[in-house]
């Protein structure tokens, strides 16, 4: 099978999305499968407003047609919701072509978070923009219930994926700062909300690995704190297994890769009770959530670490694969879906409300 993934998301950025592609794809190989990718990289780009790291499509719907026809897939993917998943979108329906897609952004929190737009408004949107598709794979089951509530529809799980050789509790090392240490790893922007990190009230030391629009600034403003700015994978994995506590402080996040990175290094982590901590933590093993994230972090601080790696041991980029094809296979209509699916009801109101019963961890 060759399947199409069209994304606005792509190198040179460095995210979850990004890194879910290259390593789904990897795995993919050994399923005989082979992946294209359509991205930014191949046309004149803009830079996204108030975040210009983030490089949009200039192009067309004509244009985009003709490349996904020369491309001659079996499937497309639409992996999000910019403009080359929107012309993806377009070229899809009139051509009468079979399409899915994947939520990974909660893109109305973001949006709303640096313009006054209602929340309600870009929901409507993302709903219509999904639920033309034959199925929405989602990492989590608390994101699906959310996402069913709102309307949304043939969602499908989607987990996953960490390399348990790569990041291991082996790698500690001296990183030569006053213990505990409590770090945050990702984009340093608004979204991920590092200042409810950074105020806390903590002992020891905090430390920030990442980029962002956000970085100067937070520099400046938080002169005590460690900001180490992108570090080179293999580094990473040396400070994650280094470091006493992880600190999630994201809000609006739908899974959460460095999540799954942190626990398979052996490091405990601390969030809020939100969609993806609640998810891979929510029971008190690898982790703590709370609402006082500073409880968090302290509590955390007394989790057994061989249970934050056993934790992480669930989550497998083979499960990944697996999940994803499923999906494909089935908006295909040549594979019987093996995966519990998200279950949905009918609420008194009417609205649609999942079910916790999926496969994913």
């Amino acid at each position: 099978m060759r399947i199409l993934m069209v994304t606005d998301a792509w190198r040179p950025q460095v995210n979850g999305v990004v890194h879910t592609l290259e390593r789904l794809s990897e795995t993919l190989k050994s399923f005989d499968v082979e992946t294209d990718f359509l991205t930014p990289n191949i046309f004149r780009t803009l830079p996204l407003p108030t975040y210009p790291d983030i490089r949009l499509a200039l192009t067309t719907p004509g244009r985009v047609a003709r490349l996904i026809e020369a491309r001659n897939a079996d499937h497309i993917h639409i992996v999000t919701e910019g403009p080359l998943g929107m012309m993806a979108r377009r070229y899809c329906r009139k051509a009468g072509r079979p399409f899915t897609t994947s939520y990974h952004t909660r893109f109305p929190e973001y949006l709303s978070a640096r313009l006054p737009i209602p929340e309600a408004w870009t929901y409507r949107w993302l709903r219509d923009f999904h639920n033309s598709g034959q199925g929405t794979l989602v990492a989590t089951q608390s994101l699906a219930d959310d996402l069913a509530a709102r309307g949304f529809t043939k969602l499908s799980p989607w987990t996953r994926g960490v390399d348990t050789d790569h990041f291991r509790p082996n790698k500690k090392k001296d990183l030569g700062l006053e213990r505990p240490i409590f770090l945050c790893v990702g984009r340093v922007a608004i979204e991920k909300n590092l200042t409810a990190f950074l105020d806390l009230d903590l002992p020891g030391s905090k430390v920030v690995v990442g980029e962002g629009p956000e970085l100067a600034r937070l520099k400046a403003r938080y002169p005590d704190a460690h900001f180490l700015g992108h570090r080179p994978n293999d580094e990473l994995a040396e400070i994650y297994a280094s470091v006493d506590v992880f600190v999630f402080p994201s809000r609006t996040d739908t899974f959460g890769n460095v999540i799954i990175e942190a626990l398979a290094s052996g490091t405990p982590v601390a969030a809020y009770p939100v969609t993806g901590p609640i998810d891979i933590v929510g029971d008190g093993v690898g982790g703590a959530v709370s609402n006082d994230l500073r409880e968090a972090a302290l509590a955390a601080l007394d989790v057994d670490r061989a249970e934050a790696r056993q934790r992480a041991m669930r989550y497998s980029w083979k499960a990944c694969a697996e999940m994803f094809l499923e999906t494909v296979g089935e908006a295909l209509g040549t594979q019987r879906k093996m995966t519990p699916p998200f279950v949905v009801r009918e609420r008194s109101g009417g609205k649609a409300d999942a079910q916790t019963r999926t496969s994913i961890p």
